[in-house]
């Protein structure tokens, strides 16, 4: 066999150096990403979140909002996970989160035990994004596989939180325009909406609608009467309770399944962002008529847009890094 020159050789350790540290290694998601670092990273999230559910059942709804507040502000990197400090408000402060999202001791556990059996290999952008997609399944909606490799941002600004999520209260021109900065079509926007099928509202994010919608009308119009009845006493006008919750799906709150959108048909959106996907084009009212009567399909187009949401503009490789604590940055 020939030998190699002393200056081939010199070369040649140069370019597999090079190759080492180039962000093109292990610069994509993959799936079975742990397979070999990890290999039990998806059974440990899911034994946290299962026994977080079976506790309390609303958490699924926590964690699936909050994978979705990552993912619009600054991509799906954790920096929702972020604490604020004395120098620095963290977006989990924004008053848009804080305190409508719920779960983070579930992703402070997993990662804990993540820690303690593969030290610095599991990223809390990846955690989040397994808790969510297993909130979903374990409350009785659709399973996918998921890619890994995320990496943990190391931003993490209150300021940046409104100008990048959607408010309850967008009209429907609001929403897809929101939608569309992120990549998202109309008919993906309101798939990825059909997430409040799970979850609870505090009165202040509608109470809008029931109370002085205008200056000639008392309520919104789209919304149905009896349900603004059954929404005004659980949300009296004065001295309501600031902590009470109301389901955003009045029918199956705590199930993942397509009665939000037969909601929507029955003039039960809870947001003036979830009637309007029905009430204000005829386009999005033909998708919703869809969804009402065919879960598989609503299921599906929901899985489809979860993978594409949950890669929105991810750091990997050598970008970003994997936290110790998913509460702060290394």
């Amino acid at each position: 066999m020939r030998q190699l020159g002393v200056s081939q050789w010199c070369w040649g350790v140069l370019v597999l150096v090079m190759l080492l540290l180039s962000p093109l290694v292990e610069s994509h998601l993959q799936y079975n990403y742990y397979l070999t670092t990890c290999p039990a990273a998806e059974i440990i999230v899911r034994k946290f979140v299962k026994q977080a559910l079976i506790q309390n059942p609303g958490l699924g709804a926590g964690l699936l909002r909050m994978h979705f507040h990552d993912c619009f502000v600054h991509g799906c990197d954790a920096s929702v996970l972020i604490d604020s400090t004395p120098e620095n408000q963290a977006e989990k402060d924004s008053f848009f989160n804080n305190p409508s999202l719920r779960g983070f001791e579930v992703i402070d556990k997993a990662k804990a035990q993540l820690e303690a059996l593969c030290p610095g290999v599991v990223s809390c952008a990846d955690i989040l994004a397994l808790a969510a997609r297993d909130s979903v399944a374990l409350l009785g909606g659709p399973f996918w596989s998921i890619r890994s490799g995320r990496r943990d941002g190391s931003v993490s600004n209150a300021a940046d939180v409104l100008e990048n999520l959607p408010t309850p209260f967008f009209d429907l021109r609001q929403l897809t325009q929101n939608f569309a900065a992120k990549g998202f079509s109309q008919v993906e926007m309101l798939t990825l909406a059909g997430a409040h099928t799970i979850g609870a509202s505090h009165c202040t994010s509608f109470s809008n609608r029931i109370y002085n919608f205008s200056d000639t009308t008392p309520q919104d119009p789209t919304l149905n009467s009896h349900f603004a009845e059954e929404l005004k006493l659980q949300c009296p006008q004065t001295d309501f309770d600031p902590d009470l919750r109301v389901g955003m799906d009045s029918f199956t709150p705590i199930r993942f399944d397509n009665k939000y959108y037969i909601g929507l048909r029955n003039g039960r959106g809870l947001f003036t962002s979830d009637q309007t996907l029905f009430t204000d084009d005829h386009n999005t009212a033909a998708t919703v008529k869809q969804y009402s009567d065919n879960g598989f399909l609503f299921s599906s187009k929901f899985v489809s847009a979860m993978i594409k949401m949950s890669e929105i503009e991810v750091k990997t490789g050598l970008q970003g890094d994997v936290r110790k604590n998913c509460r702060a940055f290394n």
